[in-house]
This record gives C-alpha cells, sequence and structure tokens, in this order.
C-alpha cells in the first residue's frame, strides 16, 4: 500500500497476471488494510490496452488526486481509498495512421477523418513480434510470436522472386497456422461481437489477407492492377494487419479472463469481509471490459459492493449488455444479466474524436461483415463509439467541460455521456485519436458524481 502525497489516502496496486491470478498484494492483507484503513468508497480503476507498469502508474497518480478533489465535500461519499489494477496488455507498436488518398474519404460530424490509413506496412515482422511476444507468458507462444515475425520478414523478401504461387502460398499457411495457434478460446460464448475470429480462423488467407491489407489501408498503392504475382505483395501487408487482429483478440479475451476470474471473485470476498464498502469501478479501453466482466466474477447482486460502473471510452461491444430484443446478435448481450451486480449508475462515455474504437474497432470485424447479418447498423460497433445499446432504462448526457454538471445519476439506470466536448484531443494520436485523452477534471467530475449515486 502506497498513499496519495497531496491528501494522503490509501492507493493499492492490484496486479494481475493474464489468467487473471492476484500475484500482488496478498489477497487477505488487501481485504484486511481496506477494512483496517475504513475506506468506505473505494475507487478502483483499470487501464486499457499496450500499457506498461509505469504509464499506468502515471495514469492513476495524475487521476487519483483529481478524483479526490472532485469527490471532496459530497454528502454521499465517505473516506475513499484507490487502487489501480495492473494487467498484461499487450498491443501493437506505434503506427502513424494517416488519411485516406481516396477522393471523398468520409469524415465524422466534427471534421475529423474516418477513413483512415493504419501504417501497419511501415513495419517489419520482426518489430511488431518484438513488441508482441513479452505479453505472453507461455514460451511456445512467444516462439511462435517470433516465428510469425521471421515468417513475414522472410515473405517480403520473396516479393518479386521467381517462386511460384504454391510456394508463396505455403508461407502464408505457415503464418496462419502459427496465428491460429495463439486464438484464444471463447469460455460460454463471451466474445459477444466475435467478429474478428472470422478473419483469424479464415480458411482462405490468400484471399483474406489480401482483403485486410484493403481494409487497413496497408496495400500497395496501385496494386490491384500490378498484374499477375502482386497478390503476395498484398498479402504479406496484410499478414501484418492480421497479427494487430490476433493482438486485439487476445487482449480482449484477457480483459474478460481477468475481471471475470480475478477482479470479481476478489470484490466478492471483499463484500463478504464488510458490508460497509462501496466499489466504485473505473476502466478505459479494454480496462472497461475488464471491470465490466468483474460483474460475472460475482455470484450474487447481494454478494456485490459495486456502487457504480464507469467505462471510459471502452473498447469492447455496445451491445455487451443488450437485451435479445434490438440486438442484431439475435440474443442477450454476455453481461445482460449481470448488470444487477452493480447498486448505482452503469455510466459509459464515448467521443466521436475516438478513432481507436471508432474507427479500427469495426473494422477488426470487416471480414464477418460480410455476411447478412452484418450489414445490420452497428453490428460491430464499439462502447467507446456511441455507449450502450439495447439496455433499459437508458439516458443520455453531455459530458461537462466545466466539470460543474450535475448529471442527475439515478441507482441502476444506463447513461450514455457524449463525451466530445471534453475528450477530443486528437494531437499527435494519428492511430487512436482521442482514445486516451482522459486525464482531465471533468471525467474526474463524471467520476464522482457517479459514485455519489448509490442506492
Amino acid at each position: 500500500m502506497r498513499r496519495l502525497e497531496t491528501s494522503n489516502e490509501p492507493v493499492w496496486d492490484l496486479n494481475f497476471d493474464e489468467k487473471g491470478h492476484l500475484t500482488a498484494p496478498e489477497k487477505e492483507d488487501f481485504l484486511e488494510q481496506v477494512i483496517a484503513e475504513g475506506v468506505e468508497d473505494l475507487f478502483i480503476f483499470s487501464h486499457g490496452w499496450g500499457t506498461s507498469e509505469d504509464s499506468a502508474q502515471e495514469l492513476y497518480d495524475d487521476m487519483f488526486p483529481r478524483i479526490r478533489h472532485a469527490a471532496t465535500g459530497s454528502a454521499h461519499i465517505g473516506k475513499v481509498g484507490f487502487a489501480g489494477i495492473y494487467w498484461p496488455s499487450l498491443w501493437f507498436p506505434p503506427t502513424r495512421a494517416t488519411p485516406s488518398s481516396a477522393a471523398g474519404a468520409p469524415q465524422a460530424a466534427s471534421g475529423a477523418v474516418v477513413d483512415l490509413n493504419a501504417g501497419t506496412a511501415a513495419l517489419s515482422g520482426s518489430e511488431i513480434a518484438a513488441s508482441l511476444q513479452p505479453g505472453f507468458a507461455d514460451p511456445a507462444q512467444r516462439q511462435a510470436v517470433m516465428e510469425i515475425g521471421e515468417l513475414i520478414d522472410e515473405g517480403e523478401a520473396a516479393i518479386g522472386s521467381a517462386e511460384s504461387d504454391a510456394e508463396k502460398e505455403e508461407r502464408l499457411l505457415q503464418i496462419h497456422r502459427r496465428l491460429k495457434s495463439l486464438l484464444p478460446s471463447e469460455p460460454n460464448g463471451e466474445f459477444e461481437d466475435s467478429g474478428e475470429t472470422a478473419l483469424l480462423t479464415t480458411s482462405d488467407p490468400k484471399t483474406n489477407y489480401q482483403a485486410a491489407a484493403e481494409v487497413f489501408g496497408s496495400a500497395p498503392p496501385g496494386s490491384a492492377t500490378q498484374g499477375i504475382g502482386d497478390w503476395f505483395n498484398r498479402a504479406i501487408n496484410g499478414a501484418k494487419d492480421v497479427m494487430r487482429v490476433l493482438s486485439y483478440t487476445v487482449m480482449k479475451s484477457r480483459a474478460g479472463d481477468i475481471g471475470r476470474g480475478g477482479l470479481g471473485p476478489l470484490l466478492e470476498s471483499l463484500r463478504g469481509q464488510s458490508s460497509s464498502v462501496r466499489v466504485h469501478l473505473i476502466g478505459h479501453s479494454f480496462g472497461a471490459r475488464l471491470v465490466s466482466f468483474a460483474l460475472s466474477g460475482i455470484s450474487a447482486p447481494t454478494k456485490s459492493p459495486i456502487a457504480s460502473l464507469l467505462l471510459l471510452q471502452g473498447a469492447f461491444s455496445h451491445w455487451a449488455f443488450a437485451h435479445e430484443q434490438d440486438n442484431p446478435f439475435g440474443s442477450t448481450g454476455a453481461l445482460h444479466g449481470f448488470a444487477d451486480r452493480v447498486h448505482g449508475p452503469l455510466v459509459a462515455t464515448f467521443s466521436v474524436h475516438d478513432w481507436a474504437v471508432g474507427v479500427w474497432y469495426p473494422k477488426a470485424s470487416f471480414l464477418a461483415g460480410e455476411d447478412a447479418q452484418g450489414k445490420d447498423a452497428g453490428r460491430w460497433g464499439g462502447m467507446g463509439a456511441d455507449g450502450y445499446q439495447a439496455v433499459n432504462p437508458l439516458e443520455d448526457r453531455a459530458m461537462s467541460a466545466d466539470g460543474n454538471t450535475n448529471y442527475g445519476f439515478t441507482p441502476r439506470t444506463f447513461y450514455r455521456v457524449n463525451a466530445a466536448g471534453v475528450i477530443n484531443d486528437v494531437e499527435g494520436q494519428s492511430f487512436s485519436g482521442a482514445h486516451s485523452d482522459i486525464r482531465k477534471n471533468p471525467v474526474a467530475a463524471l467520476a464522482a458524481n457517479a459514485a455519489a449515486a448509490h442506492a
């Protein structure tokens, strides 16, 4: 345990491995300390993708004092404590996305370009593999990642060579076999929007890797008309994009595993130790999926200490909590039956300036989107693009730029909060846009408002 430098509130660093095991601190030590400190309102925050331990701590060290300040004076918030979750959130090496060169590229209402080139082609296979490999603990998986990188680089070297099409197709098959070996399982249908698995399990990598290059903008300029043999150039570049989709899929699955198998049971144990501690869950990006799936790891509403849920630019399906009616998947969302674990409001922000969720999230499911059902509007949409869908009761709000708005939250109600007026800084973030533009006082005020609305 450590403490906020400015106000001395306790802070716990909760470290989980990729399987959801709490590796530090000891579970009993954490529970005993929370109670001994007299904490009444415990804010638990989970970082999102590609976040190192140092950058996660920087996020928490920035946001926790802001939340503490925003909560000061609230009659509905008692003695506060904070916990930051640290989890292995592998991601891709940084790429510089650029506007599409296509004439008439679509734009968001804000004027932000939404037709982008991901910039994946500029990376080597080895660079991608070196970035992803530390995210896997299993030696065999780490080896498979490195082999994929090597095979991609060897494939690039073979572009324009005298190799036959059959030999080039065999190269792709070797890459694809290793990619499939890294694909996580889908327990209990947890992947409520698993469109990206259609690409990773395809039986025709030659065709679909080329399609991936087109969708992510990695196809060489004019390659579609350059003649016989050029398919391999497109396909090898597409293999890099498929690695991006793999990373996205593994991370999404891992967030669910840690939430359901790690955080959820920990919170149920906390409730068993004390009924007076209220927990306020906050998650950013894939961390939003982690804290959401913690609900499914709590066995009953009466065993849940969760008093509010705040999802900041969530990188998971906006259908996750959906009822069957109006859900294009034709079934309830993976978390539909667990919303009652939250005794206060369920809040989700969205912003048109978030390109990570608004642009790249649905592109990861492009192949599945070619089927008849995939034509349904928003089928592959993300929480950070437009908030909860097909839930009830549901209300809309807009984030106040000055952070002083009383949102009028009430318990057991879903809220979509349009944060475009605050989460909007895209400078220097050509791939993700404003996805991580959350270190702001209005965001902290939103968290405090949600916490104060507990039952």
